[in-house]
This record gives C-alpha cells, structure tokens and sequence, in this order.
C-alpha cells in the first residue's frame, strides 16, 4: 500500500446499548481522523456514492412509497390528490394519476367548443322544408294517426292524457306507431280503462307485461313504467314534470320522449326531438357538415339554425315523411319531389322491375334486360338495351 494510502490506526468497533433494548448491544465502527499530513482524505468504512447516484436512489425509494401507498389506498383515495386523514394530509397518489394532463383538458374544451358552436342553415333548406310539408299534407302516415299525440285521446283526465303520451313514448322505442298504438289500448283496457298512474302503480307486472308484449323490450320497458309511476307519485304529485331535466331523470326516459312529451303533453316548445326517422333523414339531405354520427349530434346541429316555431312539428313532420316515402330501404325517389335537385342523395333508376301483376317489387339499375316472346315460331329475343 502507497504511503498516502496508508491510516494512522485501524478502525475499532465501538458498542453501545440499543435504545429499543438494554439487552441488545449495537457495534459500529468508529470515526477514523483524518491525517493532515496527506493530500487526501482516508479510506472510510463504506465506499463513496456520488450525488448521483444518492439522488436517483433517494427518488426511486419515494416512487417506490408512493407506489406502494397508492396500491394500498381505497380507490376513492385513488382519484383525489390530496387525503386529509386524522387532521393531516397525507398524499394517496401522484398528480400524474389524480388530475388529468394539459393535454386531455385541452381536448375537452375543445370538444366542448366545437358542440356548442353554431351550426349554419344549410343552403336551400326552407325550399326542402317547405316541399315535405307540401308532400305529406296529401299523404296520411302512421304516425299522425298512431303517435303519441293519439294516445291522449282516449283519456279525459289532463294528468291521464300526459301519463298516457308519456308511457306511449316509452313503449315506441324500437318498436313500429302500430305496434305501440294496440300496446296503449291493451295497457288501458288492462288496468282498468284508464291509463292513470294509480293504475299502473297498483297493477301487477305480468298484468303489464301482458298487455305490452307485441312492443320490442317489453320486459325492460315493463320494469321502467312501474319505476316510473312510483316516481311520479311520490314526487310530482302523480303529474307528468314540466321540464326536460326532471323527465330524463325518469326511468327509461331520453332527451328525445322528454322533449317530445313537453311537446304534446304540456305544449312547450322545448328543442327537436331526433329518432332514427329524423337523423336520417336529415343526413340525407346533407344538412350536417360534417354529417351527424348520434341522435345527439343531429338534435344540436339542427337546434343550432331551426326556427324556434318550427320546432313543435318539425319532428312529426319527418317522421311521417321517412314512414312513406324516405324509408330506411328503397327509398321511394321516383315519387319525392326532392329528387330534382334538392336533395343529394335521390337515386335514379334506370329500370324497375314488376311483377306479374304489374305492381313494382324492386328498383334496380344498370342495363335492362328486355325479353319478347314470337308467336309465329315461339322462340324468344332476347335484347339487351345499355
């Protein structure tokens, strides 16, 4: 060993009592002076670590704590930043894990905005408007006769009349006007001749379930008109509530039945109501730039331009149209006075093809295929017109 390495005396063990235990002797090495006489410092009883290290260790052991506390925590202690526990406040999990990042709030905004800025009127709208309103004042849809206005008729009681176009809406969900209409007559009879929410209250399950079985998830739906007679009762005075934040909160119930419930119960013009006939239709007819992916969107795009006083009766209006003419399949475009030029999505057939009768079955396009049969020898020409 070189003389600058070498020490003035060895290290000693030095013991003392452990303070947890008189019992128990702890040894450590004693402090070793440091020779003035060398230019450098002595060998000490552990080796060095550089601030480095130190530092990356001392953060690894605090992650490791942090880690570890917050596997432990409840998972309501998970999403909050800061615990306050026996009057101190001790931290549950990093600020990476309780609040989320610049980046995701920046989006919501963003989001936010991009809803709630208006939509412009689409071009040539009123002209569109107007034409469907000239085409179904000459036809009768089912929805006119078998809607939810219709369900009220058979009731003389106001609170009856807005509980029946209520629970009429509610059974309409994926379910045909025809269908529901027999649906609320069953369900009347059923009870006892008068849609009322006592009825239902006091009728029993199988009796509703019974009455409503022809309409798509009956057994749901039978579920949701009990819950919702119960709520009525107990909170709006066995009245149908007057607002479309009171009537979401209904079993069952969606923006669009508690819009069109205010509609055609209380008679308050409360936005659009958006089904498949409306959001449908309205893509057609590129209405939406760009166009609506939810009922949601469309009823925002469409509330952002649409005339408060066309609101009421914009909803039945489509619907009756998408029930006869702008069907979901084979839309009927020869018949639509749209097809020329107002709507984008009118399709054109070259040919359709008939049945023996000479009623049409199908619309087809591409070359038609003409065939004529000859008398004289009975063989048959067949022409093919591109």
């Amino acid at each position: 060993m070189s003389a600058h390495r070498k020490r003035s005396r060895p290290p000693t063990l030095v013991g003392r009592p452990s303070a947890c235990n008189s019992g128990v002797t702890l040894f450590t090495l004693d402090d070793l002076p440091k020779d003035e006489s060398l230019d450098t410092e002595p060998l000490s009883a552990t080796p060095r670590r550089s601030k480095r290290a130190k530092y990356s260790a001392s953060v690894k052991s605090e992650s490791v704590a942090e880690v570890a506390e917050y596997v432990n925590c409840s998972p309501s202690r998970r999403t909050a930043s800061v615990v306050k526990e026996s009057g101190a406040a001790s931290r549950c999990a990093g600020s990476s894990v309780a609040s989320p990042s610049k980046q995701s709030v920046a989006k919501k905004k963003q989001a936010l905005a991009d809803l709630e800025m208006p939509h412009p009127a689409p071009p040539r709208w009123r002209e569109v408007y107007d034409t469907i309103k000239d085409m179904r004042s000459r036809v009768v849809a089912p929805v006119d006769t078998m809607g939810a206005g219709a369900a009220q008729l058979g009731e003389t009681d106001p609170k009856c009349q807005r509980f029946s176009t209520l629970v009429s809406l509610m059974l309409s969900s994926q379910t045909k006007d025809e269908v529901t209409s027999a649906a609320v007559k069953r369900l009347r009879q059923a009870v006892g001749g008068s849609l009322s929410v006592d009825a239902i209250r006091q009728a029993d399950a199988k009796t509703i379930s019974d009455a409503i079985c022809k309409v798509g998830f009956w057994r749901r739906k039978t579920d949701y008109i009990k819950r919702t007679a119960q709520r009525l009762h107990d909170e709006f005075g066995s009245d149908v509530p007057m607002t479309e934040a009171e009537l979401c909160s209904l079993p069952g119930v969606g923006p669009k039945m508690a819009i069109l419930t205010l509609h055609v119960a209380w008679k308050v013009n409360a936005g659009v109501g958006v089904d498949v006939h409306v959001h449908r239709i309205t893509n057609r007819l590129g209405w939406h730039n760009p166009p609506t992916k939810t009922p949601e969107e469309t009823r925002s795009s469409l509330e952002a331009w649409l005339p408060d006083e066309l609101r009421p009766t914009f909803t039945g209006l489509l619907v009756g149209f998408g029930q006869t003419i702008c069907l979901p399949i084979g839309p009927c475009c020869e018949s639509c006075q749209l097809s020329d030029g107002l709507c984008p999505s009118a399709q054109k057939p070259s040919a359709i093809k008939v049945r023996k009768g000479g009623s049409k079955i199908a619309e087809v396009t591409g070359p038609s295929l003409e065939i004529k049969f000859e008398e004289q020898d009975s063989k048959a020409n067949i022409t093919l017109e591109p």
